[in-house]
């Protein structure tokens, strides 16, 4: 007989997935805007590049912290803080009168977002009963997938359309009412008195991650386009040593930000793997096909909006059959999905410049799309299952910064990738969609390697 769910259990996961919603959504929805904000702002290349940076950095950098704090003082209390902050962020940001004022937006919009999403999966593992858990993973899988591309995608549409001549601050103000609503229906959230941890939150570990991450993030989204002068080098070599020196803190912290097993398992370590890699490819591909539909191709906004369109109808179709091959399959569906869009990649510059039927462009880009929703629905589901409950809520955090230093990855070695041909843009977009292709390629490879840890460690997803 199914239990009976009261209207808070019925309202949990609208509330928490609203806040997935709202981080990836701005990951993406500057993208198509960037220009109008130059025109509309002043806005130079460097400031231009921050808009679009800015909220990447703070988002990445505040992540594992969010999830320890979320552990200490309450995944509620976090979640509900994050969504005010990323909301009133969200206002701001749409109102700015200046470049800086957008910058400055963006980064807060990144930290609200930062103390959001590590708590959603916490929530998720410990709110939602056992048999029915994997189905709100995968409903998380699902909405990654729709709010990344609905940000090029509604963004592109919005920009076009110029309701009350708002422009891209329509675009901005799109996540506020999503964030009004959230925190309006947030008292139906559990409360955290079971959740509160007396341990103490790791200071050095926690300045080391923030700091090292910072210095890590912000010269690859920042030096392509500056031309890699001596200081992005120097930020680098200074990320890395901060970062060695996290690692080494966290084995001698008393209360370390990281559970020391949550990377024991070899599956984990694959997992995070296959995350960080796959997410090299997933961004920068949308990203440089919606760069090379306008700037090379000529297409408006609203045309680059709906170029993509297949991509995500695709995406929310293979959302939907996710759940049930990662069932079946595990981890081979993940590896079968990242072929997908890395064969997707190949076909994209061959039939984007193909003077013959549009639908062979638009086809493609709807396989990709499935590949696409396969892997991002199921992924986190497939993860988290063969975690130890003890080291959930740093994995938590781990999961969507890997997902997200990828991302920054992936734009900058993808740009390089399209930047040696620049003068020729064929070229260039074949160059880009080949390291793309390189990318889901290793991805595959990751993902088989999950299978082989899973079959030898993993308990079987419930």
């Amino acid at each position: 007989m199914t239990a009976v769910r009261s209207p808070a259990q019925r309202l949990l996961l609208p509330i928490i997935l609203s806040g997935t919603f709202v981080q990836l959504f701005s990951v993406t929805v500057m993208q198509v805007g960037v220009v109008d904000v130059q025109r509309d702002l002043g806005a130079g290349a460097g400031e231009s590049q921050l808009v679009l940076a800015a909220y990447t950095l703070s988002y990445a950098c505040s992540l594992i912290v969010s999830a320890r704090l979320g552990g200490k003082y309450g995944c509620r209390k976090m979640f509900v803080a994050g969504m005010a902050v990323f909301t009133l962020a969200s206002i701001g940001a749409a109102a700015a009168p200046a470049a800086w004022v957008l910058i400055a937006g963006r980064l807060l919009q990144g930290f609200g977002s930062g103390m959001m999403a590590p708590q959603i999966l916490s929530i998720i593992q410990s709110a939602v009963p056992p048999d029915r858990r994997a189905a709100a993973l995968s409903a998380f899988g699902a909405t990654m997938a729709a709010a990344s591309l609905a940000g090029p995608v509604l963004g592109g549409v919005l920009i076009q359309l110029d309701p009350l001549g708002l422009g891209w601050r329509a675009a901005m103000l799109l996540t506020v009412p999503v964030g009004i609503a959230a925190l309006a229906l947030s008292p139906a959230l559990p409360p955290d008195r079971g959740e509160r941890t007396t341990e103490r939150v790791d200071r050095t570990g926690a300045a080391l991650s923030l700091l090292g991450l910072a210095l890590l993030v912000f010269p690859l989204t920042t030096g392509r386009d500056a031309g890699w002068p001596w200081w992005t080098w120097l930020s680098l070599a200074l990320a890395a040593a901060l970062l060695a020196g996290f690692a080494i803190s966290q084995r001698r912290a008393a209360d370390p930000l990281v559970h020391p097993s949550a990377v024991a398992e070899p599956a984990t370590r694959w997992g995070l793997g296959i995350v960080l890699v796959f997410n090299a490819g997933v961004p920068s591909f949308t990203l440089l096909l919606s760069m090379h539909l306008q700037g090379v191709r000529g297409w408006s906004p609203l045309q680059t909006g709906l170029g993509i369109t297949p991509y995500a109808i695709g995406a929310l179709a293979g959302s939907g059959i996710a759940n049930r091959l990662g069932r079946r399959f595990g981890p081979w569906a993940l590896a079968v999905s990242s072929l997908a869009m890395g064969s997707v990649s190949l076909l994209v510059p061959v039939t984007i410049s193909d003077p013959g039927p549009r639908w062979v462009y638009w086809l493609a880009l709807c396989l990709g799309g499935i590949g696409f929703g396969v892997f991002t629905a199921s992924a986190f589901t497939q993860i988290i299952a063969r975690v130890r409950p003890e080291a959930a809520t740093s994995v938590s955090g781990l999961l969507p910064t890997a997902q997200q230093l990828g991302g920054t990855l992936g734009v900058t070695f993808a740009g390089i990738a399209y930047a040696t041909s620049a003068g020729n843009p064929g070229q260039a977009l074949w160059h880009a969609m080949t390291y793309e292709a390189a990318v889901f390629a290793l991805a595959a490879g990751f993902a088989v390697g999950l299978a082989g840890s899973s079959a030898r460690k993993a308990p079987a997803i419930c």
